[in-house]
Parts: structure tokens; C-alpha cells; sequence
């Protein structure tokens, strides 16, 4: 017996984009379109999509609108909407983010980024009602059942972290950046954070770090990513300034991803290591990083840390706008960077240490 195929709903008042967005999912997915906001609502009151592709720009009824009523409504406030748009103007995507969207395409989509964005948001959804049925499992749990209660916290965690890495992954998708970037950066910041131990480089600031937390909270160091327009992210040559000054944004809209969740969860040490990380790993140790131009010792020391890994794995990397450099290569230019763009104690560690990056790699 088949399995039956997730249902996915496409609302735009434009009938080409519908033909071709059905031409393109309907090969996966169950298909229903409709030209307004009004039909959707009608289809909504005896069907339940398993994702919403929403236009931004519609008569009588606009995205924004459209979504507000969703979210308002106890039937649909858990679908999730993913917003269409040929508007790249971050503000407005900031705004739908707040509505409750999961995320934006442009139109016209690429099929194979639709089909790609879809299957992650899918996943995402999956394991986090997953994760919440297990939560509420947890909750019936005797304290006669203490051993139950550790394995399935175990287990909560595991598909928490699961999350984690598929957003990670997103990020990387929508970056262009293939082969693993965050998991390299997690074991360049582990391999940077034992060596330090082992020198008792710093060891005030590192006191209280709960490290495996730490690790799992740098994968979100690129979150804010998710925001910037991903034709300025794919550009294959060299970014004029105002391109450059609205990638710089990055890691202030990383900060507004992380306190929006930190909305639900105020006292939370992985999302305080997280905003530390998207907030700081471009602040440069003379004062000429961004986004607040920090200096020294002002620049955390998990931002000092992951400069290193991030920049040593951009660096041997293929991107879209350059091929990777070797390992001796990337070394030295880190090496250059001692005293202005690094932490000058922190780089000698990194020199003894730089193989571990090659091996690790």
C-alpha cells in the first residue's frame, strides 16, 4: 500500500506561477492551488495542508494579512507558511518572520531550491512534533519511573539537536556553502577550546562553559544568514559595498532570530552561547570587525574562538566566489592576521595547533 503524499497548498494570484509551481511539486507532493486568500480559507475548513506556499502581494487579501488570520485561527496556526515573493527588501522579510512565517523563496523559484526548501521545512515540522509528543509523554511519567524519564530525555535530545543541524543545514543551503561548513566549525571551536585548556589560556572566562552545549549552540553561528537575499549569498564575483554592508547584517539579524526564541525560553544557556556567536565572530581584535566595531578583550571569547574556525574553513573552502585555498596557505594568512584581525595569544595556540584543523577537516 502507497504511502500517502503530504499535501501542499500554493495561494498566488498570478495563474502562471500556480502551473508552474503544481508542474514542479506535484511529482512529490499532493497539490492544491488557489488565485486568493478567500478560497484558501473556504479549502482550510475541511482540509488540513501539510505546508502553505503564501504570495506576499495579492489583491482584496495580502500575505501579511492572510497570515495574521491564519495564526489567529485554532485549526491553522500550526500550518506552516512559507511566503513567495519577487520583493528582496529585508525589512518586509523581517516583518513576515514575525507573522510566523518559516521562511521566503523568490519568485521566479528555482525548482530543484523549491523542492529542497520544502523537504527541510517538511523535516523540520516532523521532528518537531516528534520532539513535542515526546515532551508531553515526558510529562505523564510517575517519579517511580525515573530510568523511563532519563531515556526519553535522552531521546528529546537527540531529536533537539536534530533540529538544530537541519536549521544549521538550511542556513548552509541557502548560503550555497556545501560539505559540512558547521560541522567543521563545531571541531575547529572544540579543537580551539582544548588547546586553550590545555595552556589554561583564559581560564576565568572558561570557567562554568558547559562545553557539549557550547559545541551544539555554534552550528546557529550563521542563523541570521537565513535573512539576507540569497542572489547577494550566491553572488559569484566580488560584493560592491552596499552588497557587502547588507551581508554584514547577518549577524545582527542572528541576534533577532535567537531572542525571538528565547521569547519562549528566557533562562536558556544554548541560546545565550548561541547569540554570542552569531553576534561576535566578525568583531576584529583592532576594532575594524562588525557589527559593533569591538576591540581586545571586548570581543567575547567565544567570538574570539570561532574567528579561527570560521575563517580557517572559509578560507580552504570552495565558495562561490573563489576556489579553496591549502591548508599551509590558509595557515599563514590566519597568521598574518596576528595582533589585527585575531587575538594575538589566541593564534600562537592556533599555529601549534593548525594540524588538527587538516586532520579534522
Amino acid at each position: 500500500m502507497s504511502k500517502t503524499r503530504e499535501l501542499i497548498v500554493m495561494v498566488d494570484d498570478d495563474s502562471a506561477i500556480l502551473r508552474a509551481g503544481k508542474n514542479v511539486l506535484s511529482e512529490r507532493y499532493a497539490v492544491a492551488t488557489f488565485s486568493s486568500a478567500k478560497k484558501l480559507f473556504e479549502f482550510l475548513k475541511t482540509n488540513k495542508p501539510a505546508l502553505i506556499l503564501l504570495d506576499v502581494m495579492m489583491p482584496e487579501m495580502d500575505g501579511y494579512e492572510t497570515i495574521k488570520k491564519l495564526k489567529a485561527d485554532e485549526n491553522g496556526k500550526n500550518i506552516p507558511v512559507i511566503f513567495l515573493t519577487g520583493k528582496t527588501d529585508a525589512e518586509n522579510e523581517l516583518e513576515g518572520l514575525g507573522l510566523g512565517a518559516i521562511d521566503y523563496i523568490s519568485k521566479p523559484f528555482i525548482p530543484p531550491l523549491l523542492l529542497k526548501r520544502i523537504e527541510v521545512h517538511l523535516l523540520v515540522e516532523s521532528q518537531k512534533q516528534t520532539l513535542e509528543q515526546q515532551s508531553r509523554q515526558l510529562q505523564d511519567f510517575n517519579d517511580n519511573l525515573r530510568l523511563m524519564v532519563e531515556e526519553k530525555t535522552k531521546t528529546v535530545i537527540v531529536l533537539q539537536n536534530a533540529i538544530i543541524k537541519t536549521v544549521a543545514e538550511l542556513v548552509e543551503y541557502w548560503d550555497d556553502i556545501t560539505g559540512g561548513h558547521v560541522d567543521r566549525t563545531m571541531r575547529g571551536v572544540e579543537i580551539m577550546i582544548d588547546a586553550l585548556k590545555e595552556r589554561r589560556l583564559y581560564p576565568a572566562d572558561m570557567e562554568g562553559w558547559d562545553i557539549d552545549l557550547l559545541l551544539q549552540s555554534s552550528q546557529m553561528h550563521d542563523v541570521g544568514k537565513i535573512v539576507v537575499n540569497d542572489d547577494i549569498l550566491r553572488k559569484p564575483g566580488p560584493l560592491d559595498k552596499a552588497e557587502f554592508d547588507e551581508i554584514k547584517k547577518h549577524t545582527t539579524y542572528g541576534v533577532q532570530v535567537i531572542d525571538k526564541i528565547r521569547a519562549a525560553a528566557p533562562e536558556n544557556d544554548f541560546l545565550n552561547y548561541a547569540e554570542i556567536f552569531a553576534a561576535t565572530h566578525h568583531e576584529r581584535w583592532d576594532g575594524s570587525g562588525y557589527p559593533k566595531g569591538l576591540s581586545g578583550e571586548q570581543i567575547p571569547l567565544l567570538g574570539r574562538i570561532m574567528a579561527f574556525a570560521d575563517v580557517y574553513d572559509a578560507l580552504v573552502s570552495t565558495r562561490p566566489y573563489k576556489k579553496p585555498f591549502p591548508h599551509e596557505q590558509a595557515v599563514s594568512i590566519i597568521q598574518k592576521g596576528r595582533g589585527t584581525q585575531f587575538d594575538p595569544a589566541i593564534t600562537d595556540v592556533f599555529l601549534e595547533v593548525s594540524g588538527r584543523f587538516k586532520t579534522a577537516g
